[in-house]
């Protein structure tokens, strides 16, 4: 059976059952790189148990689908989670919501560093290409979750830990192409644990032109580490990044009849002429370069006891091109032309930033007492300007026509404690977290806030017996708000308060864990619909707001042969008593549906083993009706899709200079499916000028998927 599950788990992008995958760590390398794993992320992760909703996720698992779709997309058959992509298949700009909560809301973090953007509290995995070829492995946290460093949780928390050392040199050349002239070619090597030094490296290129019209993606990707392991002590210096220059492909489709006929209409770059025909500008691309650097040091001081630090700096530059038409020059501080007010011209958008810090902790570990008091102190200074490059009538001498900032530090401090007393174990966590933000726009007046939040979570984990075991969990987030929130009039703090239930079950032939969950949020920041000028989201606070539901996954062995792995939520999302202005006059809507929050979200994995070696598996995903505002209009309906995806890996096992070579093939919406997996949706008034009279029409947008696609690829092992 052990056998078997480890080549279930090669095969499906699907957790695993943390006891099936701790039955196989039985060599003394494997140890070692789950000591030092452990150690590096024992501040974020929770532990087996712990009374928190989580799944784990191993390198062995990515692997097999690893073909270069980003980082979202591999996850995507995880419980509660939905993917979306701009460019419609899986490179690019990716997106993942988990329990509803947008990438905004998901803490993410790279070895314990913080990775969303400090303004725009986004993720952006585009920034790291090929990223899942460096991982070790990532752990999905629903919820509030365990503390962590970097914005509070306010659905999800996404731990992520880079590739540990290998004790015997290796090397790999992986190749893929497919659909859409996408490739992807990966070299990486390690040199082996020599004398306790040891080093791994890796090289990535990656280039799609996207199902979507011109929504081109060139992406280069580097991960570099150096480990120095002895008895007590464990040293890591790591240096990882990406270089991405994408089109833009952020406004989907409004027009119905071309989101039928023309699925792959792209409307990013397009003018047209003075004859009035149509163009679309080749440079309508972002651009940005974000290089990590950080330094982990462990340090066993005793017995008991063990310490962690960790030095980080990330520094990130880039910009996004635009073509705009009929643009007024006093707007961008330009002179008038021989009595033109208004020209055709090109701008850039520049992000300048630097994010740097340090994370600390303190572990003490003795039998069924562990205890560990840590915390973070982190500085974000970013540079926002625009430049005007070019004018149908002259090239600007002084084109900066906005010059910005947002800094930002970030301070907390906690202390985390579970203790076993027999069949019970009880946890505690307490973080204390600061936040100063200094920031000014073109759209708001300057910004100098400070947050002080108290974030408790406490919970128990009761083991019946060796099969069945329950826990529940009590926490609170608080977050602040985002740069964008500042521009768009909502600067409140929220909170969440978040109830667990859970229930898991092991034995032999059948793992499966059941939850519920209720999350009760005070001035929630929900997702109106609409979409701001360079495509991203618009919130607004709605007050009251709170997310119940249910969750349910399971491992099931058919047979030796044949394993299938199901997970399934339902869930309620509401908005209590939702004021909205309609025609000229504000209403109470009541509880309103909560934008992009479908109230059931499936998949499953069908995985068939017919000889050794062989690896097929059918993975399905199914995501229920979703509204795209809050006001629970009809044309605001993003409908439900099924999508399924066919999985087949072999390695073919030569140790004559060629240790393997793996060949991969993955064949996405084998059914051809027609669907769109994300849109926006705005409302707006007809006539102002006559207020009793005022008619509130609405207008949506779409982002089509693409249909059947497929990609292959093999790795050749030395």
């Amino acid at each position: 059976m052990k056998t078997l599950f480890k080549t279930v788990a090669v095969m499906t992008c699907l957790q695993a059952s943390v006891a099936v995958f701790s039955q196989e760590k039985t060599t003394q390398d494997t140890v070692k790189v789950n000591r030092i794993d452990e150690v590096l992320v024992s501040a974020v992760r929770a532990k087996e148990k712990s009374p928190i909703t989580f799944t784990n996720v191993s390198k062995e698992e990515i692997a097999p689908r690893n073909l270069g779709q980003d980082i979202p997309v591999l996850l995507n058959y995880l419980p509660s989670v939905v993917t979306t992509t701009d460019a419609g298949a899986g490179i690019g700009y990716t997106y993942m919501r988990v329990r509803g909560a947008d990438g905004s809301r998901i803490n993410v973090t790279l070895n314990g560093v913080p990775f969303n953007d400090s303004e725009s509290q986004g993720t952006f995995f585009v920034n790291l290409p090929d990223f899942a070829s460096s991982l070790e492995s990532a752990q999905l946290q629903r919820g509030v979750g365990t503390s962590t460093n970097g914005a509070g949780a306010f659905g999800a928390s996404l731990n992520l830990q880079t590739k540990s050392f290998q004790e015997k040199a290796y090397a790999e050349i992986a190749n893929a192409v497919g659909s859409f002239n996408s490739r992807k070619h990966t070299l990486a090597f390690g040199t082996g644990l020599h004398d306790n030094f040891e080093i791994n490296a890796r090289l990535s290129n990656i280039h799609s032109d996207g199902y979507i019209d011109r929504a081109s993606s060139d992406l280069f990707g580097y991960f570099f580490n150096a480990n120095y392991i002895s008895e007590k002590t464990t040293i890591k210096a790591i240096v990882f990044g990406g270089k991405e220059k994408t089109y833009q492909a952020w406004y989907g489709i409004e027009d119905l009849d071309k989101l039928k006929n023309d699925r792959t209409f792209n409307a990013a770059g397009m003018y047209f002429d003075a004859n009035g025909e149509m163009h679309f500008y080749d440079n309508e691309t972002d651009n940005y370069t974000q290089n990590h650097f950080q330094l982990h040091w462990n340090q066993k001081i005793a017995s008991h006891w063990q310490t962690n630090t960790a030095l980080h700096y990330t520094i990130g530059k880039g910009y996004f091109e635009q073509y705009k038409e009929d643009q007024s020059f006093a707007d961008y501080y330009l002179s008038d032309f021989e009595g033109n007010t208004t020209t055709d011209l090109v701008r850039k958008r520049w992000l300048d930033n630097d994010f740097f810090g340090a994370t600390f902790n303190m572990n003490y570990h003795k039998d069924k007492t562990d205890v560990i008091f840590g915390g973070a102190a982190n500085r974000y200074l970013g540079k926002h300007f625009g430049e005007v490059v070019w004018t149908q009538y002259y090239l600007p001498e002084n084109n900066r026509y906005y010059n910005n900032i947002g800094n930002k530090d970030d301070v907390n401090f906690f202390a985390k404690a579970s203790q076993g007393v027999g069949k019970f174990s009880f946890f505690a966590d307490l973080q204390y977290r600061m936040v100063f933000y200094q920031a000014n726009s073109v759209k708001f007046d300057e910004v100098n806030d400070t947050f002080r939040f108290f974030n408790p979570k406490a919970g128990m984990t009761y083991q019946l017996n060796p099969k069945h075991s329950f826990y529940i969990y009590a926490g609170i987030a608080n977050k602040e708000p985002r740069r964008d929130d500042y521009e768009n009039g909502s600067s409140k703090p929220e909170r969440l308060y978040d109830g667990e239930l859970g229930w898991k079950y092991a034995s032999e032939k059948l793992n499966v864990s059941a939850n519920s969950f209720y999350m009760l949020y005070k001035n929630q920041l929900v997702m109106t619909g609409a979409l701001n000028d360079v495509g991203s989201p618009i919130f607004t606070n709605s007050g009251d707001s709170y997310r119940f539901g249910l969750e349910a996954e399971a491992t099931v062995k058919i047979t030796d042969k044949v394993l299938v792995r199901p997970n399934v939520t339902v869930s309620q999302n509401k908005n209590v008593d939702f004021y909205f202005q309609r025609d000229g006059v504000l209403q109470n809507l009541g509880n309103t549906n909560i934008a992009f929050s479908p109230n059931v979200v499936a998949a499953n994995a069908l995985v068939f083993v017919p000889v050794k070696n062989l690896n097929l598996a059918l993975l399905s995903k199914y995501v229920g009706k979703q509204y795209m505002g809050n006001i629970d209009s009809e044309k605001s309906v993003l409908k439900a899709y099924t999508v399924s995806d066919f999985n087949v890996n072999y390695e073919w096992s030569i140790n004559k200079g060629i240790k393997s070579i793996v060949f991969s093939g993955l064949v996405n919406n084998i059914l051809n499916e027609e669907y769109e997996s994300n849109g926006y949706f705005y409302t707006y008034d007809d006539d102002w000028s006559n207020p009793g009279s005022v008619t509130t029409l609405e207008g949506a947008g779409y982002f089509p998927q693409a249909g059947i696609n497929f990609l292959i690829g093999a790795t050749l092992r030395f």
